[in-house]
């Protein structure tokens, strides 16, 4: 069985309650409505632990900061008013990158249209076109349920047509890692889309980049997860065939490695992809005689010579 859920609003009339009823000052109202759910076996992940501004002097309910942010994010985008979409998207990303209560509650409670619509405003100004993704991408982290064909097309039409620009790449590709993380359906849908060539293209056309480098391994290698809990079975295998067979995905992740030989973090993403390839004995002997072990051994024996 899973763990309990409540609404942020449970949350925060407990804490109210500990409030106005036993005089508690507010963090340790928190603290005692934290307690007491928790010991109820209640999952308090996706719930904001802060209090909640007071009600107005009419009585209405005051909202927690994110939902304050993205009122105002949803005006700028309302009116389009470009001036101020830029500061908007910038506070509303970093509150959502705090903690996935944040970004939960913003999410239940329209973000991610708002977000769509920002991406559409921003489309013939590339800096404020980047800084719309990394706002989505940010979003979507922990919840790629968000994400609608409308939103999986202008990602996928971003890395289309911006395949140049190494920084729109890098921010396209968090954004389909996050929506393809625990979602199989996401992942079979930008499979079917075509996504598999456009990793596999962002590390070839962009081997300079470590960054670029290894967020596409990392996203390759998600496409081979089985960790929908949803899905009784996945494309896990599918795929990883799909981008051997199909995209030479041993040989792109085997050069690139051997591009990163000096940087431990773009390796470690490079053969722990190459390790969720290696599904068929064919595919172990491709690495093999694309000079993958041999390069393997070689890092191993200059880690043992030089700690």
């Amino acid at each position: 069985m899973g763990s309990k859920q409540i609404a942020q609003e449970t949350f925060d009339d407990a804490v109210q309650e500990n409030i106005t009823e036993f005089e508690m000052d507010p963090e340790e109202a928190v603290r005692e409505a934290v307690q007491q759910f928790e010991s109820q076996g209640v999952d308090l992940s996706n719930i904001v632990k802060a209090v909640r501004p007071p009600a107005s002097e009419n009585g209405q309910r005051q909202k927690h900061q994110i939902l304050l942010t993205l009122d105002s994010l949803g005006r700028a985008v309302a009116e389009a008013d470009m001036a101020e979409l830029p500061e908007h998207l910038s506070t509303f990303s970093a509150q959502c990158k705090e903690q996935l209560a944040f970004r939960y509650l913003a999410g239940q409670n329209g973000a991610y249209p708002v977000v769509f619509s920002a991406l559409q405003l921003a489309a013939g100004d590339r800096g404020l076109l980047l800084q719309a993704f990394s706002t989505l991408c940010a979003l979507l982290d922990g919840q790629p349920d968000l994400l609608d064909a409308a939103g999986r097309e202008l990602v996928l039409q971003s890395l289309r047509e911006r395949r140049e620009d190494a920084e729109m790449t890098l921010a396209g590709i968090r954004c389909v890692r996050h929506a393809c993380l625990k979602h199989e359906q996401n992942r079979q849908d930008f499979v079917k889309a075509g996504i598999l060539p456009l990793l596999t293209g962002a590390i070839i056309q962009h081997g300079d980049s470590a960054e670029v480098v290894k967020t596409a391994a990392s996203a390759l290698r998600v496409m081979t997860f089985d960790d929908d809990i949803r899905v009784p079975f996945g494309h896990a295998h599918d795929h990883a065939k799909m981008i051997v067979l199909e995209n030479d995905g041993l040989r792109v992740l085997i050069e690139a490695a051997k591009a990163f030989r000096d940087n431990s973090g773009v390796l470690s993403e490079l053969c722990a992809t190459l390790s969720r390839l290696s599904v068929r004995n064919e595919f172990c002997q491709e690495i093999v005689d694309l000079g993958g072990l041999s390069f393997m051994v070689t890092l191993l024996a200059d880690c043992m010579e030089h700690p």
